[in-house]
This record gives structure tokens, C-alpha cells and sequence, in this order.
């Protein structure tokens, strides 16, 4: 079993097929209700858009699939992200996500 990785916009599209096939559970429509009302993107952007951020050397794919849910539009929001990670982020690394995330806004 391998682990991977989801945007909320791939989980909103997961569930709505999955929902075509059966009922879901009760926490199943919850996912569902947050990924509908908080999924920025499409799933097919939001996945293209986590692996340009996982190229950035110093973001993994975890990091990738928040900072896509989130869409930030401001260093502060991107520094909010970082701070429980154990490295510092410099403000090229910054204004490098910012650039690519204000291109799928």
C-alpha cells in the first residue's frame, strides 16, 4: 500500500464518482461538503500546479498539495505553511510559489 498525496479539488472529483456508484458515508459527505466549498481549482490544475511547487527544491508534495488548497496570495500566508517545518524559507523560495500560484488564480 503506498501513500500519496491529494489536493482537495482531486478528493472533491474522487468522491463525486465515488458518489456516483454508491452512498457514501457520513463522513465521506463530509469531505465531500468541505472539498465542494473550499477547492480552488480544477483537479487536473490543481494536481499540475502541486508538481511544479514539489520541483521547488525545498517543498515536498505534502507541502505542494497544502499550499494549492490554500492558494496564497501573500508571504505571510506562505510563511504560515512553513512554520512547523524545521527550515527556513527564504523570500526567493517565497516569491517563486507566489508567482507560480498567482498563475492558476
Amino acid at each position: 500500500m503506498s501513500e500519496e498525496y491529494l489536493t482537495l479539488a482531486e478528493i472533491k472529483e474522487l468522491l463525486l464518482k465515488e458518489q456516483e456508484v454508491r452512498v457514501l458515508t457520513m463522513e465521506q459527505n463530509y469531505a465531500l461538503e468541505h472539498a465542494i466549498k473550499y477547492a480552488r481549482l480544477e483537479a487536473k490544475d490543481a494536481r499540475k500546479l502541486a508538481d511544479e511547487l514539489s520541483e521547488i527544491e525545498q517543498i515536498s508534495e505534502a507541502l505542494a498539495c497544502k499550499l494549492v488548497d490554500l492558494m496564497p496570495k501573500y508571504k505571510d500566508e506562505v510563511n504560515a505553511v512553513f512554520l512547523k517545518e524545521r527550515t527556513m524559507i527564504d523570500d526567493t523560495v517565497i516569491s517563486q510559489i507566489l508567482d507560480k500560484v498567482k498563475q492558476y488564480s
